[in-house]
């Protein structure tokens, strides 16, 4: 058994994002193209007796309302012998954002948990679990997160490495892609949470005006064709999400007259990101853009991709 495990809990963006329909479990039908970044919470995990959740953000809940704990609660109750966890959410990610903040934590305890009891659990049981806890968990299980066994072990020898996948179903259903490293993303949150439930239970397909073509981003992607992939960045859920916060759509035109490609809305928002061809304007509009806001994040793609 670790005595310690500390892993690395990238958020995400939807690059594009899709509403197919309704489904008869209450759920949508989703169609979105998920990508980690390296804006990341570090999950710290200790063997204990019983489940506890902590974490530098008072925002957290530390009850099963709380994914991690959630998370933390499947897997043992699974797979463990009367085994407990102590977690501790060192939190960077903005919470009710639309980057799954709280689904890349939980993800990270399933991980975490089941290396630091030897476990040995397969991918796709994890994934199963995964399913149970939250939409956005199955992907958040992707890629390979640095995992650091005490502060002195940062795992060079092991690649970190990112994921892209589209998503489909409840969010369950995945196709990765190529790995491709964007390197300049610009994240603004405004002060305002968004609920998810909300956003979908006011969203109209009727209302939508323009929809991703899902075919013209794959072919930008396996070309590695940054601006054409900006381009076809599009989130149909902006239809409900800038009218329930206006400055969704105020942050938009700001960042693309700052020189972003473009400007979307990720997952059901309130954050937007902008994708920038060059550091040299992402930095300048990140520096214009704190002064407005604090929660302004520069990042790239999580890992180096090919």
């Amino acid at each position: 058994m670790n005595r310690n495990i500390i892993i690395e809990a990238p958020a995400k963006i939807n690059l594009t994002l899709d509403v197919k329909g309704k489904r008869s479990d209450g759920y949508h039908e989703l169609e979105t193209v998920m990508h980690q970044i390296d804006l990341v919470d570090r999950i710290h995990i200790q063997p204990d007796t019983s489940i506890s959740v902590k974490s530098n953000s008072p925002d957290l809940p530390n009850d099963s309302s709380n994914l991690a704990y959630k998370a933390a609660q499947l897997i043992l109750q699974t797979y463990g012998s009367g085994e407990g966890a102590a977690i501790f959410i060192e939190k960077n990610i903005p919470i009710g954002a639309g980057l799954a903040g709280g689904s890349t934590d939980a993800a990270a305890v399933l991980r975490g948990i089941n290396v630091l009891y030897n476990y040995n659990i397969p991918n796709a049981n994890l994934i199963d679990i995964s399913a149970r806890i939250g939409s956005d968990v199955p992907f958040c299980l992707q890629g390979n997160p640095r995992i650091i066994m005490d502060e002195n072990d940062l795992r060079k020898d092991e690649k970190v490495k990112g994921s892209t996948c589209v998503a489909r179903g409840r969010g369950e259903l995945l196709t990765s892609l190529n790995a491709r490293f964007l390197p300049w993303i610009l994240i603004v949150k405004p002060d305002f949470q968004l609920s998810t439930a909300e956003v979908y239970e006011n969203f109209k397909m009727d209302q939508v005006y323009k929809v991703p073509d899902l075919d013209a981003f794959i072919k930008a992607w396996a070309r590695y064709d940054i601006i054409e992939i900006a381009h076809c960045c599009e989130n149909v859920l902006e239809t409900i999400s800038t009218v329930l916060c206006p400055e969704v759509l105020a942050i938009k035109k700001q960042l693309e007259k700052m020189r972003a490609i473009k400007a979307t809305m990720s997952g059901s928002g309130p954050a937007v990101f902008g994708v920038f061809e060059n550091h040299e304007d992402a930095l300048k509009a990140q520096q214009i853009m704190r002064h407005s806001y604090c929660e302004t994040y520069l990042v790239s793609s999580y890992g180096r991709g090919d």
